[in-house]
């Protein structure tokens, strides 16, 4: 009634609009109306409400309708745990409400309590999130630690904290980075550590997950795309700015630091996997430990509430992929980890997309496949399907192992010797393009002169490579003679010279 008449009093005394009142009254705008369309309906003055009682105002503005002792309460932790269901809203909760209690409390009231709740409810159990719909993912500010048993150094590992919407279950691993590759790794471990997933994943905007942040549009990094896109589960990034955005995850990661790191801060872990076991157990008993107001753990939540609502994770567990992009080179193939992948002939000066797992290396032109391969650990090897390779018959544009010959041609005879000895000492002539491109590039820095003395030197050496080349060059080593390499001393802060014992005092 209080607010009632100050509600009267704003709008007969000084004509506010409805918004106005109800922010001055701190009431709903629905229920500012209802009041102003009912004053407005009466039209008796302020002067004669302003000295009536609480229950002739009663009377006057809602005839019928006396205040009814004792009025039954909302259950609002049953109110709480209905919302997060799919479909449910307030209003239904107050028609179901009403039917087991007739002389209960009217819509707008009903309402008001159940805000009022909220805001005194524990900040875990203000339930604003669907079951089984969003989890919450991030890298805590502060960090685990593990150490080195051969060196005795400390190494620090990051936290990876995620946290479902509903019942707020946490799950929490250490990994040695931040990584898109940790990102990935640690979300899939989460799902798996609740057995499902969900149907949104919320993380910040790290550059690990959203490659170019926006209001509107965030790039998400095409690796952890495509990881969702395995589960099933789409990326809705934190918008920029607004910490409310991640306040469940920014809860979560506290109660990790709070409740797991500082109880395990002294203590000493020889291993990142020892560290883990010790995390996995005291994520345990955060998730067991009862909360407050409503005094049920997150795990009692989670097998209530979230779990029966995840989706089923794939049959089969995502691996981990990288991607990348590249031009294909004239040798027609590409570059990952340095070890050299082909791609159809025709392709190269093309622009690619690579992606890459520990075990298969797959290339795509314009959204399409065009080759897959096992991958290789082996720097410096070519990995060449046959198909991929020009007809015998037929020449390659205008690359073609004469054409290069001919080039080296133009620095002098051994520049042209070794290009086709490297052409030789490989499987396919495409695979020494490289070398010789290189060789080519050192033509232009380096006289023709020193040219051809550090490939004859390379011949001599059977250092058929572009390397072998360069290093001659850079060191002035070019002019050694075959015989003579025994004589070459590297030069050294230790080594005294020649001109040492020349000198006259040495101490």
């Amino acid at each position: 009634m209080r607010k009632l008449k100050e509600a009267t009093r704003l709008l007969l005394d000084f004509n506010l609009g409805v918004r106005a009142i109800a922010r001055a009254c701190d009431i709903p705008t629905s229920t500012a109306h209802i009041y102003v369309e009912k004053l407005k309906e009466l039209g008796v003055p302020y002067a004669e409400i302003a000295v009536m009682g609480d229950d002739e105002l009663q009377e006057l503005l809602f005839p019928g309708e006396k205040k009814i002792p004792g009025r039954p309460l909302p259950d609002f932790a049953y109110l709480s745990k209905e919302m997060t269901k799919k479909g449910v809203t307030l209003s239904l909760l107050h028609e179901e409400y009403k039917n087991e209690n007739p002389d209960g409390y009217g819509q707008n009231r009903f309402y008001e309590l159940y805000a009022q709740w909220r805001k005194k409810a524990d900040v875990f159990m203000c339930f604003t999130h669907k079951a089984g719909e969003k989890m919450f993912i991030d890298f805590s500010g502060d960090r685990a630690h593990y150490q080195d048993p051969a060196t005795g150094k400390l190494i620090e590992a990051d936290l990876f904290v995620s946290v479902l919407g509903a019942s707020s279950y946490l799950f929490a691993r250490a990994t040695p980075d931040q990584s898109t590759e940790s990102f990935i790794d640690c979300t899939i471990r989460a799902f798996e550590f609740y057995g499902g997933s969900t149907e949104y994943l919320v993380p910040d905007n790290a550059r690990s997950v959203v490659t170019h942040p926006s209001h509107y549009e965030p790039d998400i990094n095409r690796a952890f795309a495509a990881m969702a896109e395995h589960c099933h589960v789409a990326v809705l990034p934190t918008r920029v700015r607004k910490a409310r955005d991640k306040a469940k995850v920014e809860n979560g990661v506290l109660q990790a630091q709070r409740r797991i790191l500082a109880k395990l801060r002294n203590r000493t872990f020889f291993s990142l996997a020892e560290l883990n076991d010790a995390i996995t157990e005291e994520t345990k008993v955060l998730n067991e430990r009862p909360m407050a107001v409503i005094n049920r753990s997150r795990y009692d939540l989670f097998l209530e509430i979230d779990k029966p609502a995840l989706r089923p994770l794939p049959p089969q567990r995502y691996a981990v992929t990288s991607w990348k992009k590249a031009t294909v080179h004239i040798d027609y193939h590409v570059d990952v980890a340095k070890t050299c992948y082909s791609v159809p002939y025709r392709l190269h000066g093309e622009k690619v997309d690579i992606s890459y797992t520990s075990s298969v290396v797959e290339i795509y032109h314009r959204g399409k496949r065009i080759a897959s391969h096992m991958r290789v650990d082996k720097p410096g090897a070519f990995v060449t399907e046959k198909q991929h390779m020009p007809h015998e018959h037929r020449s390659y544009r205008e690359w073609t192992p004469e054409r290069i010959k001919s080039w080296g041609e133009k620095t002098g005879p051994m520049t042209r010797q070794l290009m086709e000895a490297i052409m030789e000492h490989k499987d396919h002539p495409e695979h020494g393009y490289r070398s010789c491109l290189g060789l080519i590039r050192l033509a232009r820095l380096y006289p023709a002169e020193r040219m051809e003395q550090a490939c004859r030197r390379a011949l001599d050496l059977e250092a058929y490579n572009y390397r072998s080349v360069k290093s001659l060059l850079e060191r002035g080593l070019e002019k050694v003679p075959p015989d003579g390499q025994q004589m070459i001393i590297p030069l050294h802060a230790n080594v005294r010279g020649r001109d040492y014992y020349t000198e006259a005092d040495h101490d």
